[in-house]
């Protein structure tokens, strides 16, 4: 490689919207270079991925926990299989219980200074979760926070004046000062950002050592011959999730699967899936759940639900069988 490629970490707390603001990227990026995107997600299926292929990105995937662990070997490994394909840019995107300050450090590390320009470290931040104790007690989410160059306020349709109010002044005592700051909504994050540079001495450069939970890097998705599905779990940092992965020739009922997903509890579900309408991607948030179409055909459908509390995955997945036409 003659060149370091641009690279841009995209953090932020669960259900903050960072998939979301990927896709806009990839969306509206020049249309003559290649982008690729390092996903990392807690649970141990991987949806972000799938909805990323949907847009064209070279997209590799590190399920299962937080990526930057033991040595970063995952975090390593899939870095160095993006920039073999030579991209126009890397995003990373770690997961919503990640630490990114590891993530940053192995960008900044002698390993990648030839080969990776590492822009300003950009978190995304629900206005509304900065006076929710729930939030701002949780290391992880302040964490996020402190070791951005940008913050970028999202979802701000769904914010009253007051949530608008507590942002503006949470980002004016920040110390370091961040570099820039916007409120945005559905992850409408305007390209230019991502050319901010990392300032040194900002939060990104004070880098602390941490240990976690191993994330593996053996596969994660392969449903194995004559299964009609699996099942795979994971818990850590006070979260629990459950994912399954149904095989290609199964259906599920459109109006059942939104129904149930909008009667579910849990924090957080993402799921892509395909439907007697057709293949969608389903997003779950604060209660709301909104869809998309998705082009793709042929795919194993896969959700994946995370929450604070253990759920009884036995029933769900009971439900999920019968919305998908699959004898128990």
């Amino acid at each position: 490689m003659t060149a370091r490629v641009p690279t841009n970490i995209i953090t932020g707390f669960l259900g903050v919207g960072k998939t979301t603001t990927i896709l806009n990227l990839l969306k509206n990026k020049p249309q003559n270079e290649n982008w690729a995107v390092l996903v990392n997600e807690f649970g141990e299926i991987g949806i972000d991925g799938a909805m990323m292929t949907d847009q064209g990105a070279m997209i590799k995937e590190v399920p299962g926990g937080c990526m930057c662990c033991t040595a970063g070997v995952p975090m390593s490994v899939g870095i160095n299989a993006l920039l073999r394909q030579k991209p126009d840019r890397l995003i990373i995107e770690p997961t919503g219980l990640g630490h990114p300050k590891q993530v940053i450090a192995t960008l900044t590390s002698e390993q990648y200074e030839k080969y990776v320009d590492l822009k300003a470290t950009i978190a995304l931040v629900d206005p509304r979760n900065l006076s929710n104790p729930k939030y701002t007690t949780n290391q992880n989410f302040n964490d996020q926070l402190d070791s951005a160059d940008v913050v970028i306020g999202n979802k701000v349709d769904l914010c009253q004046s007051s949530d608008i109010d507590v942002f503006g002044s949470w980002v004016t005592v920040q110390e370091p000062p961040k570099v820039f700051h916007k409120l945005v909504k559905n992850g409408e994050l305007p390209l230019e950002v991502l050319d901010i540079e990392r300032v040194f001495g900002s939060a990104s450069s004070h880098i602390e050592h941490h240990h976690h939970h191993h994330a593996s890097m053996e596969p994660q998705f392969e449903l194995p011959p004559g299964e009609a599905f699996i099942r795979r779990e994971n818990k850590g940092q006070g979260y629990f999730s459950c994912g399954w992965l149904f095989g290609a020739e199964y259906e599920f009922n459109f109006d059942q699967l939104f129904s149930m997903l909008s009667a579910l509890t849990a924090e957080r579900v993402k799921a892509v899936v395909n439907t007697d309408q057709g293949c969608y991607a389903f997003n779950v948030a604060n209660g709301v759940v909104s869809v998309n179409q998705m082009s793709l055909s042929g795919f194993e459908s896969r959700l994946e639900v995370i929450d604070s509390q253990l759920m009884p995955w036995d029933q769900l997945e009971e439900i999920l069988l019968k919305l998908a036409g699959i004898k128990s």
